[in-house]
């Protein structure tokens, strides 16, 4: 298939657009490089696709770009670009949520109506869940974020959902739940955590660590996604690991791996939900979805990655 990547640079896309190769399709990676985190994370991540020759990369906005000629010849859009993070969401940064999350959501699907496309792939979040009532989370729960950021991941889900009851767009919004891997973003928690069980770095720990996420491996996430574009299923499915564990549990088994983890505790974030996980039974029926990667395997190769590039720098 042909592709198109939007957020190609950052953790899941670079992992996406590397899966699609290998897998045989042609990808077309779009990405703007902003700097929520280094520019030079991504960049790093981009030298490991521009070598293809089934690879090309353009640097945009998508609220300025020519979608249009970006999306020429395509058969399956995947939009992962956006603005990440449940705490930086609050305040006077909320407008680049909007425009990021949202605008360029619209924007995107604006461009993608009325073409043959065989699927439009959004990245949506479990955040969109707020504080669920119910564990594991069916689809069927009503989203109730309880962040800026959850509001607009769950806005431009609606979106999805809009341009494919109105126009025929085979859309397909993905809740992701915690997705962890080598090459993840350096502000998400097992970043952090490994990094400074290998520095000696105290880590802050919000909350009391009782609270649970269900980590989702990418590799597990990017085969998922590619596994959606090629059925027939359209609408909204859970992406989730299968066996959530609290905070606590997360650092021993770091710690077990890497080394102590010196906690510096603080307050619980605002707008962070307190438990995640996901009901994944319609993403199985619907196009095979089985969460392959145990836990401390995930964070094994999440951390020896680490502690190559730590002994690349220090070298």
């Amino acid at each position: 298939m042909r592709a198109v990547v939007t957020g190609a640079a950052g953790f899941i896309g670079s992992h996406l657009s590397a899966h699609l190769l290998a897998a045989g399709d042609t990808v077309i990676g779009v990405d703007s490089l902003t700097d929520y985190y280094a520019p030079a994370l991504k960049a790093r991540n981009l030298r490991e696709l521009t070598p293809h020759p089934a690879f090309t990369f353009h640097r945009a906005d998508l609220l300025e770009a020519d979608l249009a000629a970006l999306l020429d010849g395509v058969d399956v859009v995947y939009h992962l670009a956006g603005q990440p993070g449940v705490r930086p969401s609050w305040g006077r940064e909320f407008a680049l949520y909007d425009q990021r999350n949202l605008l360029a959501s619209q924007a995107l699907l604006e461009a993608a109506r009325g073409r043959p496309l065989r699927k439009f792939v959004y990245a949506s979040s479990s955040s969109v869940y707020g504080e669920a009532p119910i564990f594991p989370t069916p689809e069927t729960v009503c989203p109730r974020p309880v962040s800026p950021y959850g509001v607009t991941k769950l806005a431009a889900e609606h979106l999805c959902e809009l341009y494919r009851s109105a126009h025929g767009l085979p859309s397909v919004s993905l809740r992701l739940f915690t997705v962890y891997g080598p090459r993840q973003r350096p502000d998400m928690a097992f970043a952090r955590l490994i990094a400074a069980a290998l520095s000696g770095a105290s880590f802050p720990l919000y909350g009391d660590g009782e609270q649970t996420r269900d980590f989702t491996y990418v590799l597990d996430v990017v085969s998922a996604m590619r596994d959606a574009a090629r059925s027939r299923f359209t609408g909204v499915a859970n992406l989730g690991g299968g066996s959530p564990v609290s905070m606590k549990q997360a650092i021993a088994a770091v710690e077990h791996m890497v080394g102590p983890v010196n906690l510096d505790p603080r307050p619980g974030g605002l707008g962070e939900s307190r438990h995640t996980g996901a009901d994944i039974s319609l993403a199985a029926r619907a196009f095979g979805y089985r969460p392959r990667t145990e836990l401390l395997d995930g964070l094994a190769a999440m951390a020896a990655h680490a502690a190559a590039l730590r002994g690349s720098v220090i070298g």
